[in-house]
């Protein structure tokens, strides 16, 4: 191997040949490339677990504090509200400090927010520490992401971000059964604190553990630390035998190295204003439906199919109705795990843009006969309301739940792909609290039926947002996407 100057990309995606002759076919992922994509999984993981547990921890936190109707939209509003502010305020602040510090502070934060949660003494100080948790959850939507696709080779990116994606349905799933065992074992009113409480250790544990990956040798490029993103870059690609022996790197010709104007101002410079109208308004219009029917699915179950009453006359019968609906949400929650396994093993041989428009539309049939099963009763209206919203859930991993996501973090260069994913994931999160607090609002003013329609008509305005502005990233450098 020649020790002429590349630049980090290259050095990532270098396939070597050993002295002997044999020549390997790509390059193999280094310990280091594997700590940094396990510790960026946890976050999706404990998105998914919190935001969807809130659907089963709902109904006591009700009881607890004596909640109506628009207290329980704030309750389910109030992550995805911190997520919002998050993933701008604080995810943009990687392209200003670094990677590495905005990914441990991020989760320092969702932890002490955490504990905070599990101890809440009020209902408005349970809703401001549930707005701090997703604050925390927001700054790592484009961090995480950007940690993993600046780490790791061109031809591994996309499977490899999906796959840390992945861990959000996980953690989906995760977070309906945890709810499950805990009032299954307890059947008491603080069995919602349990929940959230057991995640406590999980987050101390990946957080010590972000101390210990190395910082982005792209970002310290950009900020003209030659040397230090040499020795990174080393540190990254360490493996034995040696290979790079040494890393020697050349800058990439920087066009906007005369632009002056801050980084959230270029996403509407004509040269990037597709990018943002691709990361940020298919991310909208998806939201508007996965949060929805994620959160409350407890919720339209037990309304549509009869496991709950209006007037619940005692915690047992709570805590019994709540139960059903989870078992229900549980099944379902299984096709958001499908799904992402599915976009994982077909993200790079079909691409982002085919699948995301597959998905929208999908999730629209997945919609409109959930709401068909509305007009039938018994055994009928049970089947098609669980057809329609286990392929919902099929459609969106499968489809825009996830490449909206992958998108966000590739179709921005380097100095500006941490704000530019974080505005992606913040206007997205619009659509994500507007529904969650709305969400029982109109379920009990509009009925389910209707709300169901709507929801399917915003997928697909997604689907056909996709393909208009449609920028295709598969298996594309990091650094030829700056053009």
């Amino acid at each position: 191997m020649g020790e002429h100057a590349r630049t980090v990309q290259e050095y990532i995606d270098e396939t070597p040949n050993w002295a002997d002759g044999t020549v390997v076919p790509k390059a193999p992922m280094t310990a280091m490339q594997w700590r940094i994509w396990g510790l960026a999984t946890a976050g999706k993981f404990f998105e998914g677990l919190v935001v969807f547990m809130t659907g089963v921890a709902l109904p006591l936190i009700v009881r607890e504090f004596g909640i109506g109707a628009a207290e329980k939209g704030l309750v389910g509003a109030a992550s995805l509200f911190g997520i919002l502010i998050g993933a701008t305020a604080l995810g943009g602040l990687s392209d200003t400090f670094g990677r590495k510090a905005m990914f441990i502070v991020e989760m320092a934060l969702f932890t002490v927010f955490l504990v905070a949660v599990a101890f809440a003494p009020s209902f408005p100080v349970l809703v401001v520490c549930l707005f701090g948790m997703g604050l925390a959850l927001g700054c790592d939507y484009p961090t995480a992401h950007v940690v993993i696709s600046e780490s790791i080779p061109s031809h591994d990116r996309g499977r490899l971000v999906l796959g840390a994606f992945a861990f959000q349905a996980v953690g989906a799933l995760a977070g309906t059964l945890i709810g499950f065992m805990i009032l299954k074992s307890s059947e008491e009113i603080y069995d919602w604190r349990l929940m959230y409480g057991l995640a406590i250790l999980p987050a101390v544990v990946v957080t010590i553990g972000r101390f210990f990956v190395c910082q982005s040798g792209h970002w310290l490029m950009t900020q003209g630390r030659v040397e230090e993103a040499e020795r990174e870059t080393e540190k990254l690609l360490r493996r034995d035998p040696m290979y790079p022996k040494k890393v020697t790197l050349r800058k990439v010709e920087d066009t906007d190295k005369l632009d002056k104007s801050p980084g959230f101002a270029k996403l509407f410079e004509k040269k990037h204003r597709r990018a943002t109208i691709l990361a940020s308004v298919p991310w909208f219009l998806q939201d508007l439906g996965t949060y929805g029917i994620g959160i409350f699915t407890p919720t339209i179950l037990a309304a549509t199919i009869g496991a709950t009453s209006s007037n619940e006359r005692n915690l047992a019968e709570v805590i019994h109705n709540d139960m059903k609906a989870a078992e229900g949400a549980a099944l379902i929650d299984v096709l958001l795990v499908v799904g992402i396994v599915l976009a994982v093993f077909l993200v790079d041989r079909l691409g982002r843009i085919r699948l995301q428009v597959t998905g929208f539309i999908g999730c629209a049939v997945g919609l409109l006969v959930a709401a068909l099963s509305t007009h039938f009763t018994g055994t009928m209206q049970v089947v098609l309301i669980f057809a329609g919203f286990m392929l919902f859930n099929l459609m969106t991993n499968l489809g825009p739940n996830a490449m909206t996501y992958l998108l966000a973090g590739e179709v921005f260069p380097t100095k500006i792909r941490g704000v530019g994913a974080g505005f992606a994931a913040s206007f997205a999160k619009i659509g994500a609290v507007l529904t969650a607090f709305f969400f029982p609002i109109f379920l009990n003013d509009l009925g389910t039926a209707l709300l169901l329609y709507i929801l399917a008509g915003t997928s697909l305005l997604g689907a056909v947002v996709t393909w208009r502005f449609g920028i295709e990233t598969t298996g594309i450098n990091l650094e030829k996407l700056e053009d």
